[in-house]
């Protein structure tokens, strides 16, 4: 096949992949995102623009190995009944809807930090819903804080949601130092993200009364609390000490499948696998489009807008991958503009920066993150979320935490 010939197929089969990604399921191809990836790969490898073998060297299997130790970590969590327990005890505890808002950003922010945002919004959403339901207040401004903080708050960590994943591998940089810069980002944003939805829903939640719940949530098994928490403690002083990211999760996902005394099967079948196929198949399509030159090309064309001083290119880039995250989704786009990084001033701190506007940029509509989507989906049957209805919050939310983190990462760094 000639090479001009090799490169059209393989703008085509990632354009293909991308349509079916991002847009609603055709009726001719009903496929949901892992399997429409799925397709992408096996396009690039039946037409020839890729062998077997080099779609295997192109899977990054450091971010898949992350995710699945700490996606098993967060299922025994869940086992254990914290995710119930912590739901119950947050509308036990607020004295007022608006104190409950609050709590609900802390602890979705806080615990996307310390696991993967979409895993933290798939478990989180049916308790919250559950809560709300049962204590008879309006779910829209409490589904907004759980997206958004889910959000917000992972870009606090490498371990937060799966580009940041993708950027820790990529520049290894250190986690500890990786987490300093963003860290106090996540917390500026999440001050913003909860006085924008206090403010948007003053009267529906100045006229809101709590009402609480009679029955018990289901008992926590202590033991296996015990275990997961200690896990999650050894598997981040492991981080810390500058272990290696992904086989350092595994293990403590493996230790607590090993000692949690339960059926393995009800942990394995927890694990998000669509998740894991999406981004091997991912990074084989993206890596087709690579040895294309294309990005290369883009990057040739656009290069100048950047600017020439550190400080110019951190804002232009910033805006550039908020925008290009929600073209292209944040994980394609962070594979394709990582190649971009070492051109640049400062890659450390370009890669912070793409890290920063690639995930706040998720709070811009209700496509923007995986995270948005799970939590809309799961509550479709008690609420209805409009593209408007979402939008009217998440440009505000975005455009304003995007603003405070760049000056506080440009001022920290």
């Amino acid at each position: 096949m000639q090479a001009t010939q090799k490169e059209l197929l393989a703008i085509a089969i990632f354009c293909l992949t991308y349509l079916l990604i991002s847009g609603r399921r055709l009726k001719i191809l009903p496929l949901n995102r892992p399997a429409a990836a799925l397709l992408g790969a096996v396009l690039m490898v039946g037409c020839g623009v890729m062998t077997p073998e080099a779609t295997y060297r192109s899977v990054d299997y450091d971010t898949l190995v992350l995710l699945l130790g700490m996606m098993l970590i967060s299922a025994y969590l869940f086992l254990a009944g914290f995710f119930d327990w912590a739901a119950d005890r947050i509308l036990r505890y607020a004295a007022t809807p608006q104190a409950l808002l609050l709590y609900l950003v802390l602890t979705s922010g806080i615990l996307s930090a310390l696991l993967v945002n979409d895993t933290v919004c798939l478990m989180l959403t049916p308790l919250v819903v559950a809560v709300m339901v049962r204590g008879k207040l309006p779910l829209p401004p409490y589904l907004l804080a759980l997206a958004m903080s889910a959000n917000v708050g992972s870009v606090a960590t490498l371990v937060g949601n799966p580009q940041n994943m993708i950027i820790g591998h990529l520049s290894r940089i250190p986690f500890l130092r990786f987490s300093a810069s963003l860290l106090p980002v996540a917390v500026a944003g999440l001050a913003v993200e909860y006085a924008v939805l206090r403010i948007g829903f003053r009267k529906v939640l100045g006229q809101a009364v709590i009402h609480r719940p009679e029955t018990q949530p289901r008992p926590l098994d202590r033991w296996l609390l015990t275990l997961a928490f200690a896990a999650l403690g050894l598997v981040f002083a492991g981080f810390v000490a500058g272990l290696d990211l992904s086989w350092t999760a595994l293990a403590g996902g493996a230790l607590v499948m090993v000692l949690a005394r339960r059926d393995t099967h009800e942990g394995l079948k927890l694990v998000d696998w669509h998740l894991l196929v999406f981004f091997a198949a991912l990074f084989i399509v993206v890596e087709g489009l690579s040895g294309t030159g294309l990005p290369d090309q883009i990057y040739d064309r656009v290069h100048g807008v950047f600017g020439a001083s550190a400080a110019s290119q951190a804002w232009n880039f910033a805006w550039f991958s908020a925008l290009g995250s929600n073209v292209f989704s944040n994980v394609p786009f962070v594979l394709l503009a990582g190649k971009w990084i070492g051109n640049f001033a400062q890659p450390e701190l370009m890669w912070k920066v793409m890290a920063l506007a690639t995930t706040l940029a998720g709070n811009l509509t209700i496509l923007g993150s995986v995270a948005n989507i799970i939590v809309v989906e799961s509550a479709r049957a008690h609420v209805q979320f409009g593209f408007w209805d979402y939008a009217r919050f998440g440009i505000p939310v975005t455009i304003l935490t995007t603003v405070m983190g760049m000056a506080l990462l440009l001022l920290l760094h």
